[in-house]
């Protein structure tokens, strides 16, 4: 990097925050499990929400409620509505990877940071929480009125951050989430790859750096 970004953004849910939601299904499945396959059954969920974003706005909680009731009915199992209580009362709950708050602690002390995520502003308050570092701003698929890839998304933040590409650094585990929209946009990126499968080829997204957490970022950017 040739110089301290004005900003640092960060995506929350993989990057930030330990993504727990294959976990908390299966907890909340439970029994009901042993009669499917349960790993088809994840990643179809994973599917039927990556494509539920591409339609007209919902909130958050909104999608993952009709994503979780439709794959349940999908695969016969009797869903129930405490089901979706009990996934949207996790998702709070989540904290960070133990990497997160030293580096943001050392971070935030030359560029201000900020968290895009595809949350809701009250979820994200919550997990900020969990994280135990103080953010300068925050950006919802709520503010927005679009989720991640959009590139509304990137271009509200811009706009709310009163900022130019320029001076952003772009933080994220998710490839097609946040690195290409990141590219697409011309925006500085550094992609966090903690074991996301992506089978695309990667070399049509420009140069980045790869980190598998984000103990080197400061040193990156010149930070000791």
């Amino acid at each position: 990097m040739n110089k301290l970004p004005k900003f640092i953004t960060f995506d929350a849910y993989g990057t930030l925050i330990n993504f727990q939601m294959s976990k908390t299904v299966l907890g909340i499945l439970g029994e009901r499990a042993k009669r499917i396959n349960t790993e088809a059954f994840l990643d179809e969920f994973h599917e039927n929400r990556w494509q539920d974003l591409h339609g007209e706005y919902r909130p958050y909680e909104a999608h993952l409620r009709r994503a979780f009731a439709n794959i349940m009915m999908k695969y016969n199992l009797d869903y129930r509505i405490e089901d979706s209580d009990a996934l949207m009362a996790a998702i709070p709950t989540w904290g960070p990877f133990p990497d997160v708050p030293p580096v943001l602690r050392k971070l935030r002390q030359y560029c201000k940071i900020v968290i895009i995520s595809n949350a809701e502003d009250r979820i994200m308050e919550k997990n900020i929480e969990n994280i135990g570092v103080p953010f300068d701003d925050y950006i919802t698929a709520e503010q927005a009125r679009a989720y991640k890839p959009a590139h509304v998304v990137f271009e509200y933040t811009l706009k709310k951050l009163g900022c130019d590409k320029s001076e952003v650094l772009h933080v994220a585990n998710g490839f097609i989430y946040d690195i290409i929209p990141a590219y697409e946009l011309g925006w500085e990126k550094v992609w966090i790859d903690r074991g996301e499968v992506f089978t695309g080829d990667k070399t049509k997204y420009g140069s980045f750096v790869t980190m598998p957490d984000m103990t080197g970022l400061p040193a990156l950017l010149g930070i000791e």
